[in-house]
């Protein structure tokens, strides 16, 4: 087991996760670009369900102008509820740092062309945790390439 996936561990990482975000949220971007040397984005979403504004600071790559996002869900068995908000209401924003952009988001699965390229980017970027997500899940981890408008 590695030391990120002892309980403990985990559930110190997701209040880390929340501090970040929260500060990330707070400063209107000027700090909280980057967690551990990986750049964060965050995703303004609708509620699929509720209709209510969300808020996810999540890694992200770059491919050209796009941002590319790992619906990862630390390898649970369902994707996050954020995946299901884009899915429903693919146009979102982004704040990268202290910049706004308006995003069209396109979900990637495994059998798309651009699918391994892409994963492999991401878990590169991200120190290889979206390959051992991928390990402890049977569904296949779907990316979402954030295209500005």
């Amino acid at each position: 087991m590695k030391f990120e996936e002892i309980p403990t561990v985990k559930k110190i990482g997701i209040q880390v996760l929340k501090a970040h975000q929260w500060v990330y949220e707070r400063t209107n971007g000027r700090i909280g670009h980057r967690i551990l040397g990986v750049p964060c984005l965050l995703l303004d979403t609708v509620g699929a369900k509720t209709g209510q504004a969300r808020v996810n600071s999540l890694t992200y790559v770059q491919d050209g102008r796009d941002y590319v996002v790992v619906a990862s869900n630390g390898g649970a068995p369902r994707s996050p509820g954020w995946y299901f908000n884009l899915r429903a209401r693919p146009d979102a924003s982004v704040r990268v740092g202290t910049t706004t952009v308006p995003v069209t988001a396109r979900l990637i699965g495994p059998d798309d062309a651009d699918y391994a390229r892409l994963f492999a980017a991401a878990d590169a970027n991200n120190g290889g945790r979206y390959s051992g997500y991928q390990r402890h899940t049977d569904r296949p981890i779907p990316l979402v390439v954030l295209a500005p408008r």
